[in-house]
């Protein structure tokens, strides 16, 4: 079992390498994902998770299944929407419209970062768990969840792009009157 590794730790400025395709269905990257979903299924507040922040400097990433489920009809489950794995992700095309948002990590935790600016859409080639390889669109928060991982495999945090940056515990700490 792997913990979530805090800025500060090295492995999260690094460029992660490429997973060797003939690797992928191969224990010890099966067991490096297997570590990355628990660490995410951890997490109450964890949408998505890169090796690197789990110690490990690869290129993959896992997006939780819920994610993907209908916030408006509130249907999700594991069955229905499993955690989707990204190895060896490439950004294909990214939209010129881009977005300011917030966002927080997994890795800095305390903080949250408001007004980081992203593309509003990318397309991503990847492997999957399988060595499948394949591609995918995604717009919105998905394309802001993908942008922020590849960012993380290439050694970047949303602190080093966000406009500003929240301390959590000071905005939420009461009122003392």
């Amino acid at each position: 079992m792997r913990d979530i590794v805090h800025i500060g730790d090295p492995v999260l400025r690094e460029n992660s390498k490429a997973v060797p395709t003939e690797e992928i269905r191969s224990a010890h990257v099966q067991g490096i994902i297997q570590d990355m979903k628990n660490a995410l299924k951890r997490e109450k507040f964890g949408v998505a998770i890169a090796a690197p922040q789990v110690g490990v400097a690869l290129r993959i990433f896992i997006v939780g299944g819920p994610v993907f489920a209908s916030r408006e009809h509130n249907d999700y489950t594991a069955e229905t929407y499993p955690d989707q794995i990204f190895i060896n992700p490439e950004i294909l095309k990214v939209s010129r419209k881009t977005k300011i948002g917030d966002e927080g990590c997994l890795s800095v935790p305390g903080k949250y970062g408001s007004k980081v600016l992203r593309n509003e859409k990318v397309s991503v080639s990847y492997y999957d768990e399988l060595g499948i390889k394949t591609e995918r669109g995604a717009s919105s928060f998905l394309a802001r969840v993908f942008q922020h991982e590849i960012d993380h495999l290439n050694g970047v945090l949303y602190v080093d792009e966000a406009i500003e940056v929240i301390d959590v515990d000071e905005e939420l700490k009461p009122i003392n009157t």
